[in-house]
């Protein structure tokens, strides 16, 4: 039973509606202030994963050539034409206006948080600890932190946010349910590779929230899906 995965997307979808009810409500002090704090949290996060890596030649490969295959799909530009077509029917639907006016600042708040509560380390890697041992408790943790995450989002972003608990319990369920396979063919040093590039990528989401560079989050994801095998092929064939 996906217990961690249902629990952490309720968590995000229950948050997203809190904070955007409340709104206006939220002084606008607190709206502006705690999505740095977030972003410095994404930053401290993927810097303790960071220092897992086993094999810094194969992460480095992965980063670069995953986001080259991201930039030619153009991953990113399909979730900002996606947000782009729910944000108005969703707002509408609930009689709300989302704080932030400027159409790239959406965007590039919208897409990095995409990222952090679909594909950040933790959350892939708990959803993997999850289907393979049935221990739920990296979800779990990761529940309150993306509960409050998403009010504070919400509260500036609107319910837009409340929406990304879709995306993101099919991403982790998929995870969960290959979990099995997944884990049968790793071993730690993979893990830690894997963990650290997820590490990169919830540093450049922290850069992005907080407005300092707007890293292609979104197009760096395939560098997910082949560090691991470049992981497993630096150490078999060119370890020195």
């Amino acid at each position: 039973m996906p217990i961690g995965v249902i629990v952490n997307s309720l968590s995000v979808l229950l948050g997203g509606i809190i904070g955007a009810f409340l709104g206006d409500k939220v002084p606008e002090r607190i709206r502006t202030s705690l999505p740095l704090i977030l972003g410095i949290a994404s930053m401290s996060m993927g810097i303790t994963s960071i220092v897992q890596m086993n094999t810094l030649p194969a992460v480095i490969l992965a980063v670069i050539v995953g986001t080259a295959i991201g930039e030619l799909i153009q991953f990113e530009r399909g979730i900002e034409v996606w947000a782009n077509k729910a944000r108005g029917p969703v707002e509408k639907l609930f009689s709300s206006k989302a704080g932030v006016e400027n159409q790239k600042e959406f965007l590039d708040q919208f897409v990095g948080i995409v990222i952090l509560f679909c594909a950040s380390g933790t959350g892939v890697f708990g959803a993997l600890q999850s289907g393979m041992t049935g221990d739920h408790t990296i979800l779990l943790a990761k529940s309150i932190l993306d509960f409050f995450t998403a009010g504070i989002f919400a509260a500036a972003l609107g319910y837009m946010v409340a929406a990304i608990f879709i995306p993101q319990f099919i991403v982790l369920l998929i995870l969960f349910l290959a979990a099995s396979f997944i884990m049968s063919l790793t071993t730690p040093v993979m893990l830690a590779d894997f963990t650290a590039c997820g590490g990169i990528l919830m540093l450049a989401t922290g850069f992005r929230i907080c407005g300092i560079k707007s890293f292609p989050i979104a197009n760096m994801l395939p560098a997910m899906v082949i560090v691991m095998p470049l992981s497993w092929i630096w150490i078999t064939y060119c370890k020195f």
